[in-house]
């Protein structure tokens, strides 16, 4: 199934959600945009569809952090000690080779990165938690452990808290429900799709 079919099913239970709970037009809003991306989230994995969507272009972030490297060296030799200055130079040179490594598939995990740290420096356990979400799912294959149950109840702790973040009733079980029509649209038991979900990882990588 493609991203459009699982974003509108995932918007489809954050109106039921919202109808559910009697929400306010602006709550009923964010129900059914959580609904929707909750919905695509299981595909941020390798070879999902949707890792290529929410990440800039790495010739971008690459470029950034060349010019980074090259300011930071240039401004270490305006340092007046040679302490500083050596090492200001080493930090530049070592961006400099960093930024020449990045490639596409990196970006996902660098914008995990950026959101983990986005977490920490708002004090928000629920960013933090998807922080940690898409570095891992950054580094697992289409349609494994994002697509499992383990994924189910990680994302599940992460919507717990963003519903306690917000303090929005519904927002927890329109999450939750989001991520798991994503797992039941993908079965293989479905006449549409040829491949399925290893929903037992890591005790069984049976597709279902």
């Amino acid at each position: 199934m493609n991203g459009t079919s699982h974003a509108v099913i995932g918007s489809a239970a954050g109106f039921m959600i919202a109808q559910t709970y009697e929400t306010s037009p602006s709550a009923t809003l964010l129900l059914v945009g959580l609904g929707a991306v909750s919905g695509l989230i299981p595909d941020l994995d390798i070879d999902g569809k949707l890792r290529g969507k929410i990440t800039l272009s790495h010739k971008v972030i690459r470029l950034s952090a060349l010019i980074i490297g090259m300011m930071m060296i240039f401004y270490s030799f305006l340092e007046k000690t040679a302490m500083e200055r050596w090492m200001g130079a080493g930090i530049g040179c070592l961006i400099l080779i960093v930024a020449s490594l990045i490639k596409q598939k990196h970006m996902l995990t660098i914008t995990g990165i950026a959101v983990l740290l986005g977490g920490i420096s708002l004090e928000e356990l629920w960013l933090i938690l998807l922080g940690i979400f898409i570095i891992i799912a950054s580094f697992t294959s289409h349609r494994s452990y994002t697509h499992s149950i383990l994924g189910i109840v990680f994302f599940g702790v992460i919507a717990f808290h963003l519903e306690a973040s917000l303090g929005i009733q519904g927002v927890f079980y329109t999450c939750l429900i989001g991520y798991i029509s994503h797992l039941v649209a993908d079965l293989k038991i479905l006449p549409f799709n040829k491949r399925g979900v290893k929903l037992f990882l890591p005790l069984s990588s049976k597709e279902i």
